[in-house]
């Protein structure tokens, strides 16, 4: 593991999602302990998307954006929101010089799939129908999240491509959550890692699906048809159990025609790079910034 991670790995509070709103609450403590970002400079705004519920957004505006991307946050479908993700949201948009629109979407196990990624949806559609009043290129509109948020920013794509929704120009996939049958190397191996477990992941994919079988909306690692999709930056953590999952993604996506960067951050850990002193994190979360520059350039 890369020394600057490891020790803070002690600092960590052992947790597990058997009880959501305490498990909340923790993730909530977590992300205020990380240092308020400088939105100098840059537009923030908070908006109501009417849908089926209203789904609450941030909008992150910096000077000069003409992309979008619909952001979808972690915390495997049960914790967090809008003020969890404000560093994270903050970053991508002065990293890309893209408009971020952060989604507060519905949580597990209060709200089962498919609630979740119909607000995602609803946020995308509601993104390119307004793309004028929001200053932005319909054109170039991106999806993307963290761990649970990168899967349902892949279940957005394949819904959108499925639909003949809104055109996605890119999917940003950090550390994606994709696969619910915990089958592949990492899965079975990396039972006790930093942060994120087999156990707590187990207990994700409940709350998630309840009694429902998985579908590939649910589960993208089980779409067996890939083809068509919108290219994709793929990064993953080496010590992470998500970790062959998404490499295994953009494989098939590379197999189906579709463009795929894949990133294999070594000596990391799942969410490491909240760990914003280390020189490893500070060179992942400038990436995810460059690589959306980089993909929705004019």
């Amino acid at each position: 593991m890369d020394p600057e991670l490891e020790a803070f790995v002690p600092l960590f509070l052992r947790t597990d999602l058997s009880d959501p709103v305490a498990a909340r609450e923790n993730f909530a403590g977590l992300a205020a302990a990380v240092p308020a970002p400088d939105t100098a400079g840059m537009e923030v705004e908070d908006r109501t998307v009417p849908a089926d519920p209203d789904v609450a957004i941030r909008i992150y505006r910096p000077q000069h954006a003409q992309g979008a991307l619909v952001w979808l946050h972690g915390g495997g479908f049960v914790m967090g929101n809008l003020d969890t993700e404000h560093t994270w949201a903050t970053l991508i948009a002065q990293g890309s010089g893209t408009v971020v629109i952060s989604v507060d979407y519905r949580l597990s196990p209060e709200h089962r799939h498919p609630a979740a990624l119909d607000d995602a949806y609803a946020v995308l559609t509601w993104t390119a129908e307004h793309a004028a009043e929001l200053g932005i290129d319909p054109e170039r509109i991106a999806v993307g999240g963290h761990s649970a948020g990168g899967n349902l920013a892949a279940a957005t794509a394949l819904r959108a491509r499925d639909e003949q929704g809104p055109a996605i120009r890119f999917q940003l996939l950090n550390q994606p959550g994709l696969d619910d049958r915990q089958e592949t190397w990492s899965q079975r191996n990396f039972t006790d890692t930093p942060w994120m477990t087999r156990d707590k992941i187990a207990a994700s994919w409940r709350h998630y699906l309840g009694s429902q079988p998985a579908t590939p909306y649910a589960a993208p690692a089980r779409a067996t048809d890939l083809s068509g999709l919108p290219p994709a930056y793929i990064a993953t953590a080496e010590f992470d159990p998500n970790r062959d999952e998404g490499l295994a993604y953009g494989l098939c996506l590379l197999q189906a025609g579709v463009s795929v960067e894949l990133h294999q951050w070594p000596g990391t850990f799942h969410g490491s790079q909240a760990i914003l002193s280390a020189d490893i994190s500070q060179r992942q979360n400038a990436e995810l910034g460059a690589a959306l520059r980089r993909a929705l350039a004019p």
